[in-house]
């Protein structure tokens, strides 16, 4: 059906303009509003569905004296959701229809909302943890992940979760590797910076040792299908040997084509090639690629960012900028090298920038030259973008 401009689906267009009595919202009537509308909630409020947790920019049901919201799938949920679809849990799953605040059984998380529960045994999850998949691929593991319950110690001696390398708790559900002993929180596993769109239907895992067998071909074809997909050839040449070098190429990490080219402007790294690990002068354990669904805060800059470099014996977390200011720099207006230094130059507890004439925090680094006796800030010698040209 078309009205306006717009299409609606017959079912969509036929949805009651109103709700009364809604199970989640017996009090005052429920009315059918679309989330992009500025005026729907008050002033400088933005409400998220009750049920969902999210915000979907699509027509939900809302009560104006509340401020309570309702998406239109979340507010005609399925009866019950039938075990075939929830793949760690072996009953069906049966709404029930009163918001409350609650642990959930599979992620481990209290928070107020409307669960799913099983009558046979009490497990009760949220509305939200029903969607997670069986089985996906993350693109920092070869292998497909599995979603558990739980994971005893003797089965695996993995603490922390090695997409964020924080400490996860096997109590609860987690996404697993048992191959590598590979573990994963869920949302970092079912984060769209880490998992891979790619399809597994075909990935089941059998007992026998013949669909096993068949599981470590479909693996590799697996692994070969990504490389594909990482970069795509737009133009090639052919040198006089007959060896033929792409010249340009479409990468999955970069909106614009790349092009060859052997000219590398100071100071500028690869920003495909990075590491999972980082050795770094500046501290004396090993730091981890950490990449979240939230912000972490760098220890020397105190920028935040979701993606970082964390130590797992101690809470020091480093960003990518910081990560990679060079060692030594140069200024037009001096005449000797700047040294990239960690700790304050002496015990006055006041310090300056000798180009800005401003304070220096003593807890960021700065560059000096000793020569001279001069410190200056990172970005006074280098910009605020030191791997940009």
């Amino acid at each position: 059906m078309r009205m306006g401009r717009t299409f609606y689906h017959k079912s969509c267009a036929e949805l009651p303009l109103g709700l009364l009595h809604h199970p989640l919202h017996p009090l005052h009537p429920l009315i059918l509003f679309h989330e992009e509308i500025d005026h729907l909630e008050p002033e400088g409020e933005k409400s998220n569905c009750e049920v969902c947790k999210e915000m979907r920019w699509e027509y939900c049901y809302f009560c104006y004296r509340c401020n309570f919201k309702l998406h239109i799938k979340c507010g005609s949920l399925a009866p019950t959701t039938e075990a075939t679809k929830v793949h760690h849990h072996h009953h069906p799953l049966t709404p029930y229809w009163k918001l409350m605040t609650f642990t959930c059984d599979l992620c481990g998380k209290e928070d107020k909302g409307m669960p799913y529960v099983c009558t046979s045994c009490g497990f009760g999850i949220h509305t939200r943890c029903t969607n997670f998949p069986g089985r996906l691929k993350v693109v920092r593991h070869n292998h497909p992940l599995n979603l558990i319950h739980s994971l005893e110690l003797h089965q695996s001696n993995s603490q922390l979760c090695q997409l964020c390398f924080l400490k996860v708790d096997t109590n609860y559900g987690l996404y697993y590797c048992s191959r590598c002993d590979f573990v994963a929180h869920l949302d970092c596993a079912m984060s769209w910076r880490n998992m891979e769109d790619i399809n597994l239907l075909e990935l089941k895992e059998e007992e026998s040792a013949e669909s096993k067998a068949m599981l470590e071909n479909v693996d590799s074809k697996l692994d070969q299908s990504v490389d594909s997909e990482i970069c795509k050839v737009i133009k090639t040449t052919v040198g006089e040997d007959g060896t033929e070098t792409a010249t340009e190429i479409k990468h999955f990490s970069h909106e614009h084509d790349l092009k060859l080219t052997d000219e590398v402007p100071n100071n500028k790294i690869c920003d495909g090639l990075t590491s999972n690990t980082l050795t770094h002068a500046c501290h004396e354990h090993p730091l981890y690629l950490s990449i979240t669904n939230y912000e972490q805060k760098c220890s020397i800059c105190d920028s935040e960012n979701y993606r970082v470099f964390r130590c797992t014996t101690c809470e020091f977390v480093l960003d990518f900028k910081c990560a990679t200011l060079p060692q030594t720099a140069w200024n037009n207006q001096h005449e000797h090298p700047f040294t990239l230094c960690y700790a304050p130059e002496d015990n006055s507890n006041e310090y300056y920038c000798d180009i800005c004439e401003e304070e220096r925090d003593p807890k960021q680094w700065f560059y000096y030259c000793a020569d001279c006796s001069f410190p200056t800030h990172s970005k006074c010698i280098i910009g605020d973008y030191p791997n940009i040209k």
